[in-house]
């Protein structure tokens, strides 16, 4: 039963779409109802009632074989003792005492084992790290800074830094530095995929694919220095430590151990261990959580120069010898008995799995970081990899069926992970995910760009890095292209070359001229609202002849537009010209720029005090352990006046010491934070965004979801459940929660075009969509250790045929225009059209069924704290991103000191312009107030340094966010999540949803239509069936039949606006999520938090 502890009595909201301008919504009176999603797990009695230690159960102490045996016979035990019925000692009810007495014994034995043993293999105290306390600094020994947060760099003024929302202007812009690139380029990744395209769509931008840009900058004597990621490709348990390990620590008991704890503790260790083995050989979780494939990166990036060298780290594990030896040593002083065995907790032996520091198997490298000249930087949330480019509306349907030329996300860059997981990336054309029936996932990130004093830091943490890697792994291998780098640090922010000979300056790429636009769609020009040919024609179309192009040569030449080529391409030449003259005056702008910096650096207008803080130790950085990003998220949690917003990928954290295994105390400064306002009467307020469903899990009934499940368990430890959470530690302090904090996912629609126009050409060519699309993705990933043409001018490399896709392109004939409808994603953004009045030809498949929808992926990880301070970086808010001895990370604390006139809470407010221009971006996004974009059409927000942020001030829309704890605009963004979360339940019913509360209920909302159990004569699950729906399609039973049914859903969808939905904090809060068992147990737990 849920209990709410404050006793807040729930208000009706009636909500409804009202039709008007944007904000229409406000129309309403404001309601700030507490109970928004419903109620929320209240805190547990504090009695000492039957009830109470039913919840106990429930909870279920640690997790693992002799966990679940404990809690079963327990369980058996409370059954047969009730009242009256079982005496306190002896009697009917001691058979069953004993035996639960032997798995208590048993159960504090084994998960108990080894405080002690992490102590001495792990190297430090118990008490080595200030994730386990609230305060902003650590007082550790280990930390030595004397700087801010305790950081390794002190903060730095007189810094430029420009914000990026979403991956496709700021890998625009990482690709016009790479293209002005001279000296050097740094690249720190989780993942980098060579075959990735910085500009869109692929066959305008062939030179602007990440490998084709490094060949080129390595050839222009640019030295590539990258480092990755290795993922883990072995098991550990199973290969190198049992049986020897086990019997080890059980022959550390003495001798006069008596039998039964000697075998007690016997049969813990083997099962302890089992369970590990269990789990290598059947959970993903040993598996990074999407394929990556670095030794794929590695190689086809050094194929290509000698000046291009990628270090992949670590390597997780030594020989077994070195292992073996290694941990057995560790213990050689370890004193132990029966008394001690049976008070050391077991969950210390994670130690093998990551602590000690010659064995890294959970955790990675997990920084996104680029350098370029050592003065121009690139950091945030965003990996220059498959997955990552997306626009602020995130298309995802990707059909073009009247051009495929207009593809933005070709081959492996058309991927939804729930569906289907990145698949044999080192081959570029094996994407099995059928784009006329499933949608992609679209994702949401933010990432910045940095120049001065600031950009110093990021340069000695690369170094550091790399010559830490060097010296582990590479000096012994003698090759030429691995060395060491050296580096002189330069406060001025200027770049002195500390790597090879001097080289003359390259000639600078051009900066195109920009010009406004109002066309919202994506891919294809608007005829009707074009005013100016793309400016991406630095790569051309296929459609232009075989003399001069840059894009796929002949084979792509259309023949179908071959009489417009010539005055298209004189446009370009034109354009091209302009753009070049205009690029002299930006740059000596630039120039001006850098030059005033270096002599006037210190005035305030000049620049922005900004801190790197970062994430690292012994076994990522060969450093101790640093966790300034924790010390950083804590201080400005504790130092907000009025508003925090976050927007993380995960949200995992503790109140407090009884959340275990969780360590970050960042949810206990929130608690406090909050707390501290209540009493004072103060309106504060922390609005949340994450994932609908983190890690990618298909679906969550799976076993293979097991990951997913668990992280999702201890999200929802964090906020709302168990005993400890956030909410609950604010309604125990006699407040309500959601007057304070609530949390919001984001979500979205689009129509994949299998319309009649695709049956028309396919009539026409003879060829199927599917083929020609699969010989497209072909050519568009074709390694660049394959050139494109030869001397001859033909192309070659590419042996596979092409006949498919040059018979559906001169099938599309005539049919020129009809592709303004690919995606439809515009409708639910600013000045979009309205979808009831976009027009459908139906094909093999009815409209109804072209409607797709699928969560929004939130990867971001920054957080905003009263318009004026700014956290944005790599980590997560978890323990593998916060605590520094896991995931190494790296994220910069920004206080612009720039004054920007706003308000809070109706009252002026002095807000800075980064900080705010960045929280009212994000705002206006999710809630549909900002126009679609145009990957061809870029603006000032898609070039580097040196170009500032475009924002307008003043606009209507603006006027809507400018201040977040204004009634109007709080009614605006909870009015139009829930009116959102309404239309997709209704249509898709997607999961989470707060409906479903168990697993029965699961099978009822979602399971049954999307996917079905197929039994055995025995009852059990034998395999799963396809459902009545595909993935994400719209449940069709729930409108009319036929055209009618079309026009409610169209009905129903026109009320969609923005991405932004509420959480369903109700979602399975009757079950134990993460089921607990072998494969999660008191070992495998640090992975998920």
């Amino acid at each position: 039963m849920l209990r709410n502890v404050g006793k807040v009595q729930s208000t009706s909201r009636d909500v409804k779409y009202l039709g008007g301008p944007p904000g229409a919504e406000m129309a309403q009176d404001y309601k700030e109802d507490p109970l928004a999603y419903g109620d929320y797990h209240g805190s547990r009695p504090t009695g000492n009632t039957q009830e109470d230690h039913e919840d106990d159960d429930y909870e279920g102490g640690d997790r693992g074989i002799i966990g679940d045996t404990y809690r079963m016979f327990r369980g058996k035990s409370a059954a047969q003792g009730t009242p009256g019925n079982t005496p306190a000692n002896g009697g009917p009810g001691q058979p069953s005492g004993l035996v639960s007495g032997l798995f208590s014994t048993l159960h504090d034995a084994v998960h108990g084992l080894g405080s002690e043993l992490q102590q001495r293999v792990s190297g430090r105290p118990p008490s080595s790290s200030s994730h386990t306390h609230a305060g902003p600094q650590c007082d550790d020994s280990m930390h030595t800074s004397q700087n801010r947060y305790a950081s390794f760099a002190a903060q730095r003024n007189s810094n430029d830094i420009k914000w990026y929302v979403d991956g496709c202007g700021y890998m625009w812009a990482v690709s016009r530095a790479l293209e002005q690139a001279r000296e050097s380029i740094w690249i720190l990744d989780w993942w980098l995929s060579p075959e990735l395209y910085l500009r869109r769509p692929p066959a305008k931008n062939e030179q602007y694919r990440i490998d084709h840009m490094l060949q080129a900058a390595a050839q222009r004597g640019v030295k590539v220095n990258i480092i990755v990621y290795k993922e883990v490709t072995q098991a550990l348990t199973r290969k190198y430590l049992s049986p020897t390990v086990p019997r080890y620590l059980h022959s550390l008991l003495p001798r006069h151990t008596d039998r039964f704890s000697s075998a007690l503790t016997g049969l813990g260790l083997a099962a302890t261990f089992a369970s590990l083995e269990f789990l290598e050989a059947e959970n993903q979780l040993m598996n990074p959580f999407v394929s990556v494939c670095s030794s794929h990166t590695k190689h086809a990036l050094e194929n290509l120069h000698p000046n291009i060298a990628v270090f992949r780290h670590p390597d997780h594990l030594p020989d077994a010898q070195t292992l073996q030896s290694s941990f057995i040593s560790s213990l050689q002083n370890l004193s132990l008995s029966a008394k001690t065995a049976s008070t050391l907790p077991l969950d210390a032996l994670k130690v093998v799995y990551g602590m000690n520091e010659d064995v890294i198997l959970y955790w990675a490298h997990h920084e996104k970081l680029c350098v370029v000249d050592g003065k121009t930087a690139f950091m945030g949330g965003l990996d220059l990899c498959y997955g990552r480019w997306d626009l602020n509306q995130h298309p995802i349907a990707d059909c073009h069926p009247s051009n495929l030329n207009d593809t933005v996300f070709p081959g492996q860059e058309y991927n939804n992970a729930r569906v289907l997981d990145f698949q044999d990336v080192p081959h570029w054309q094996n994407n099995k995910l059928d784009r006329t029936k499933n949608s992609r996932m679209g994702w949401s990130d933010i990432s910045v760009c940095l120049r001065g004093p600031v950009v110093e830091d990021l340069r000695a943490h690369f170094v550091e890095r790399w010559n830490f890697i060097y010296d582990e792994k590479y000096n012994v291998r003698k090759d030429v292209r691995y060395s060491r780098l050296t580096f002189n640090q330069n406060t001025a922010g200027t770049y002195q070359s500390t790597q090879g000979p001097q080289r003359q300056p390259s000639p600078r790429p051009q900066t195109p001229q920009y010009q406004a636009s109002t066309n919202n769609t994506y891919g294809r020009d608007n005829p009707e609202t074009s005013q100016y040919p793309p400016s991406s024609s630095r790569g051309v179309d296929f459609d232009e002849d075989e003399s001069g192009s840059r894009g796929f040569g002949s084979f792509g030449r259309d023949e179908r537009h071959h009489h417009h080529h010539h005055i298209e391409q004189n446009v370009d030449q034109m354009a091209d010209a302009v753009r070049d003259r205009f690029s002299e005056g930006v740059q000596r702008m630039g120039d001006h720029y850098e030059h005033h910096q270096r002599l006037h650096g210190g005035l305030q207008e000049a620049g922005i005090p900004c801190q790197i803080v970062r994430s690292c130790s012994k076994w990522s950085h060969g450093t101790s352990t640093e966790h300034s990003i924790q010390n950083a998220y804590i201080d400005v949690i504790q130092r907000s006046q009025h508003f925090v917003y976050i927007e993380n990928q995960f949200f995992i954290t503790a109140t407090g010491d009884s959340q275990k295994p969780v360590q970050n105390k960042i949810g206990a400064a929130l608690v406090d934070r909050i707390v501290r306002a209540a009493r004072a009467g103060e309106k504060y307020k922390l609005i949340v965004i994450i994932p609908a469903v983190p890690g990618f899990a298909g679906d969550l009934k799976d076993d293979a979801s097991l990951g997913t499940r668990a992280i999702m368990e201890f999200q929802y430890n964090s906020i709302n459940r168990g005993g400890h959470s956030i909410m609950e530690m604010i309604a125990n302090a006699g407040f309500d929660p959601t007057q304070y904090i609530r949390f919001y996912n984001l979500r979205n629609y689009d129509r994949i075009n299998v319309s009649g126009s695709m049956r028309e050409v396919e009539q026409n060519s003879g060829v199927n969509f599917g083929t020609a699309q699969q010989q497209y993705n072909d050519a568009v990933e074709l390694p660049a250790e394959y050139p494109s043409r030869g001397d001859d001018g033909q192309h070659r490399g590419f042996t596979m045929d092409r006949q498919g896709y040059n018979q559906y392109q001169q099938g599309t004939q005539g049919l020129q225009g009809i592709g303004r409808w690919d995606s439809v994603s515009e409708c639910y953004m600013l000045g979009g059209a309205d979808i009831r009045s976009i027009p459908w030809e139906n094909g093999s498949v009815s409209e109804m069924d072209a409607f797709v929808s699928e969560e929004l992926y939130v990867h971001s990880k920054v957080l905003i704290a009263d318009d004026r301070v700014v956290i944005c970086g790599s980590a997560n808010l978890n323990d593998r991103s916060q605590n520094g001895d896991h995931d190494s990370e790296i994220a910069i604390v920004v206080e612009d000191p720039t004054p920007v006139d706003s308000f809070m809470n109706g009252r002026p407010w002095r807000a800075t312009k980064f900080a705010a221009t960045l929280r009212r971006q994000l705002f206006r996004k999710h809630l549909g107030l900002l126009r679609a974009q145009n990957p061809e059409r870029p603006d000032a927000n898609f070039e580097p340094i040196g170009a500032p942020n475009v924002y307008d001030f003043g606009s209507e829309e603006d006027g809507l966010v400018v201040d977040p704890l204004s009634d109007s605009f709080l009614n605006l963004w909870n009015n139009r999540a829930h009116q959102n979360t309404e239309a997709f339940g209704r249509a898709f019913h997607p999961v989470p949803h707060d409906d479903v509360r168990t697993w029965k209920d699961y099978d009822s909302f979602y399971e049954n239509f999307f996917q079905k159990s197929e039994k055995g004569a025995d009852g059990k699950e034998v395999k799963k069936v396809p459902g009545k729906y595909e993935w994400g399609h719209v449940v069709s039973e729930n409108f009319s039949p036929g055209q009618q049914g079309v026009g409610e859903l169209k009905d129903l969808l026109s009320t969609i606006k923005g991405t932004l939905v509420e959480m369903p904090l109700l979602f399975l809060i009757k079950e134990d999520i993460a089921k607990e068992g072998v494969s999660l147990n008191a070992f495998t737990e640090a992975v998920y938090t």
